[in-house]
This record gives C-alpha cells, sequence and structure tokens, in this order.
C-alpha cells in the first residue's frame, strides 16, 4: 500500500470509528432522554402531546435540510473543498442563505397555521389536548434554525474531514432534553421538554462551531443560485426528497390514527420504539465500522466479486447482530421496560403495556435491520431513486395493514404497531427483490448464516427465558444481568461451535482497529 493510499484508509478508518462511537453514545443517550421523561410524566397526555409536535420541526428539518446532508451537501461541498478554497465558501455561503431563509419562512408559515397543522397531524385529540399541542408547536418551530444551521455545519465538516465534533451532534442534542426536563419540570411542567428541545439544538450548534475557526473569509452574503455546485446538490437531493416526502405521510398517518386512541397510545408507542431503535443503532454503529469504508471503495473502483463478497460479509454482520438482539429483546422484554421506565410516574401497569408494544414490534426489527445494509448497496453505486420509491409502497403497506385492523378489529393501538412492523417487513422484501438486479449474493452462503444464526439465537431465547422467570423475585437488574449474560454467552458459544464465518470476520474488523490484542 502506498503512502498516499494508507493514508486515505487510515482517514476513512477514523471516520468510521468517530461516527459508530457518536452513534453508540447518541443511542445510549437517548435511552436515558427516554427514562427521564418516563419518569417524569408517564404514559400521559402531555407525553402524547409534545410527541406529536416534536414531530413538526422534525419533519421541516428533514426535508429542507437533514436528507441532504449525505446525498447532496456532502458530495458537492467535498469536491470543491479539494478543489478551490474561495468557490467552497461561496456554494457553502449560497446554500445556508438558501436553506435558512426557506426555513425561516416555512417556520413562520407553520407557526401562523399550527391549529391546522396539528389538526392534521394529531386530529383526534381532544379539545384540551389539542390546544396544548398547538402551543408546544410553536414554541418548537424556532428550534428548527438551529438544527438547520447545525446540519449544515455538520455538511462542511464532513467535507473538510472534521469528524469529531459532528458525530457527538445528536448526544448533545439528547443532553439538552435530559437538561430541561430534570431542571425545569417542577416550574415548566410539560413545556421543560420544549426548553429542552431548544436547549438541545442550540447545543448542536455551539458544539460544532469551533470546527469552523479557520473560516474566516466566508462571503456571508453571496446567493449565487447559478452555479453549477449548487444546481448539483439540487438534482442530487431531488430523489431523497421524494422519499422524505412518502415518511412524511407515514408519519402524519401514524400519528393522526393514533391520535384518535386513548391518549396512552402515542406515549406507549413512543417509548417501545426508543427500545426497537437502540439495537437497531448499534447494528448501524457495527457495519458503518467494519463495513461500509470498504464497501463503498469497492464501489469506486468498480471491483464487482468484491463489492459481491463485502456486501455479502455485511449482511452476514447484520444477521449476526440483530438476531440475538431481536430474541433477546423478546424473552426479557418485561424486565427491560422495568428496568429502564418504572420509576416516578411510570408504574406496573406502564411496564406492561410497553412490554406488550415492545413484542408487537419485533417481528420488524430483522428486516429493518437488514433493509439498512441493502441500502447501503444501492448508495454505494449511487442508486438512489429505487429506494425512495420503495418508500412509498411501504407506507401503502402500512395503510393496508393499519386501517383494517383498527376499524374491523378490537386490537387498538396494538393495530398500529402491527402495521408499522408489516411496513419494515414490506419495504426490505421488495428493496430486497429488487437488489437482486443490483448484486447477485449466490454462492456467498448468506442463508446459511442466517439458520446458524437462527439455531444460537433460540438457543439463546430459551435459557434468557427460563432463567428470566428463576430470577424474577430479584428484580429486573438481576434478571437481566443474569439471564441476558447467559444467554449472550450462550449465544456466542453456539455461534463459535457452529463456525459463523460473520463472527471471525467482525472480530478481525475489531482487532485491526486495536479493540483486541493482535495474536
Amino acid at each position: 500500500m502506498s503512502g498516499a493510499s494508507g493514508a486515505v484508509a487510515r482517514r476513512v478508518a477514523i471516520a468510521a470509528l468517530l461516527i459508530a462511537a457518536g452513534n453508540i453514545a447518541s443511542r445510549l443517550i437517548g435511552v436515558v432522554r427516554e427514562a427521564v421523561i418516563a419518569g417524569l410524566f408517564g404514559r400521559g397526555a402531555d407525553v402524547a402531546a409534545f410527541t406529536a409536535a416534536s414531530a413538526v420541526p422534525a419533519i421541516v428539518y428533514d426535508l429542507l435540510v437533514n436528507g441532504a446532508i449525505s446525498a447532496a451537501l456532502v458530495p458537492v461541498f467535498s469536491a470543491y473543498a479539494e478543489e478551490d478554497e474561495a468557490v467552497f465558501w461561496r456554494i457553502a455561503a449560497t446554500v445556508i442563505n438558501l436553506a435558512l431563509g426557506s426555513i425561516a419562512l416555512v417556520v413562520g408559515f407553520l407557526i401562523w397555521q399550527a391549529p391546522a397543522v396539528v389538526t392534521v397531524l394529531a386530529g383526534g385529540f381532544e379539545p384540551e389536548l389539542r390546544e396544548q399541542t398547538i402551543v408546544m408547536t410553536r414554541l418548537l418551530l424556532p428550534s428548527v434554525f438551529f438544527m438547520g444551521l447545525s446540519g449544515l455545519i455538520t455538511a462542511l465538516l464532513y467535507a473538510r474531514q472534521r469528524f469529531l465534533l459532528p458525530a457527538f451532534t445528536t448526544s448533545v442534542f439528547n443532553l439538552g432534553i435530559i437538561t430541561g426536563a430534570v431542571l425545569l419540570q417542577s416550574w415548566l411542567g410539560p413545556l421543560s421538554l420544549v426548553a429542552g428541545v431548544l436547549l438541545g439544538s442550540v447545543l448542536q450548534v455551539a458544539l460544532q462551531l469551533p470546527g469552523l475557526r479557520d473560516a474566516t473569509r466566508v462571503p456571508f452574503l453571496s446567493l449565487d443560485l447559478a452555479h453549477p455546485g449548487v444546481r448539483r446538490i439540487l438534482v442530487l437531493y431531488a430523489p431523497v426528497a421524494l422519499g422524505i416526502g412518502f415518511s412524511v405521510i407515514g408519519i402524519v398517518l401514524d400519528r393522526h390514527l393514533a391520535s384518535r386512541l386513548t391518549p396512552d397510545a402515542i406515549p406507549t408507542m413512543r417509548y417501545a420504539t426508543a427500545l426497537i431503535q437502540f439495537p437497531l443503532g448499534l447494528v448501524a454503529a457495527a457495519v458503518s465500522f467494519a463495513v461500509l469504508p470498504t464497501l463503498s471503495r469497492q464501489a469506486s473502483a468498480g471491483d464487482e466479486e468484491a463489492f459481491r463478497a463485502t456486501l455479502a460479509m455485511g449482511i452476514k454482520v447484520v444477521m449476526l447482530l440483530i438476531l440475538p438482539a431481536t430474541v433477546g429483546l423478546a424473552a426479557l422484554a418485561e424486565p427491560v421496560v422495568a428496568l429502564l421506565y418504572q420509576r416516578g410516574a411510570f408504574g406496573v401497569e406502564d411496564t406492561q403495556a410497553t412490554a406488550r408494544a415492545l413484542l408487537l414490534y419485533l417481528p420488524g426489527l430483522p428486516a429493518a435491520a437488514l433493509d439498512q445494509m441493502i441500502l447501503f448497496a444501492f448508495y454505494a453505486r449511487q442508486r438512489t431513486l429505487t429506494p425512495n420509491l420503495v418508500q412509498g409502497a411501504a407506507i401503502l403497506v402500512y395503510a393496508a395493514t393499519a386501517l383494517p385492523l383498527l376499524f374491523l378489529t378490537p386490537l387498538g393501538v396494538a393495530a398500529l404497531i402491527l402495521a408499522n412492523s408489516a411496513q419494515w417487513i414490506g419495504h426490505a422484501l421488495i428493496l430486497y427483490l429488487l437488489s437482486r438486479r443490483l448484486v447477485d449474493l449466490g454462492g456467498l452462503r448468506v442463508g446459511e448464516t442466517f439458520w446458524k444464526c437462527l439455531v444460537a439465537s433460540l438457543c439463546l431465547f430459551w435459557l434468557a427465558w427460563q432463567l428470566s422467570g428463576i430470577l424474577a423475585f430479584s428484580g429486573p437488574l438481576v434478571a437481566l444481568l443474569g439471564a441476558g449474560g447467559s444467554g449472550a454467552l450462550a449465544y456466542a458459544g453456539v455461534c463459535l461451535a457452529l463456525r459463523v464465518e460473520a463472527l471471525d470476520f467482525l472480530i478481525a474488523a475489531l482487532r485491526r482497529r486495536g479493540f483486541f490484542p493482535s495474536t
């Protein structure tokens, strides 16, 4: 390996490590955030109002900034950062001015029309809860300005190969919410959560500003909309915006239907979803750490065989990690929920309801995790339109499942959770079928790895289930450590006995990064 290529490989490895560390930190702090909210407000109507209201700024941010970061901003910014510093900053200033101007217009309009927005998003709320949601929505919307600015700074820092500060923006955002809730709840009540979001959005910007310390000649008033770089960003973003638009439709439909149930429906879904997102985030971190840098290089080099082998290994690593996580959560759902949430305003009945919701989400968890790996393959080949069209089809799967179950059965919130699982499974299945035209994974023993990991996972489930019952009297922490730890050891032992290839690959990848000593 030449000195130049070695330096590139080291930069890629460091970037992957920092992004993975940030992802893990944000997921851990995110679980703490949900535990704090649960302890202070339980599954009450206040959490329903906050969850519905906070969806509005999140949607605006995703549409105007977040979706463009990796798909459009970073590629174009990176290209110009390596060529001409002055042109780079002129494009950056144009994009920042355009984005922040658009945010200001949209936020102003939504604050004005907040009652109509809440009617669309949560039209089933009772009048008092609806008014509370309107107030929260209006107070939360200014956070989009800081969230958008933070996202733009993240793109600039990524383009300049500075990964440390952006990796932890989500962590400080979550810390802001925790701080606001803990310190201000006695004075502001549920509005302390709103204050926390505003604080967190400001902290995201403050954290990253030191990374721009050498940006001394930025033409802040630039608005060169005719520049080819600006036009290229808009072209690259168009298919991503389409997919986000479909996601927004799904979010609005899901929230609206949930608002027509009892007030505890949305909080129940929120807390259970947080537990689903945790293993998803860890798997994404592991895969991006061990597989993605190599996959991107091979796609750029046109090395088809190596691309096939690396993609297959990425899928195997996902199965190695997500199958035990799924069955482990199934076996230990109640002690996990009790340990994380059951305190303060969150009682035993809340634990049982959230554990039941978690079980209904779990069938979609492996599909959602594998979906991420297949998406990486499409994006590595710069095929961005197909995955975003599939998102539209997945929303149809959700609607086709949710509407009959909700209105023709007595399932209630369970109908919406099952529909979410069906959506994840449908999205993964459709994308997998389409990916077979993109890359052929035949002969790479993906199916063999699945069955081996499934057998090992069933051993984990049986042992964890038995031990959790025996240790239940000792409290959720002892039950979780004893049953979960024993199950994890059993899983690892069976995988070693069955010679699961992905386990050897993952250990080797971690050893190369210095996590394990070399033999």
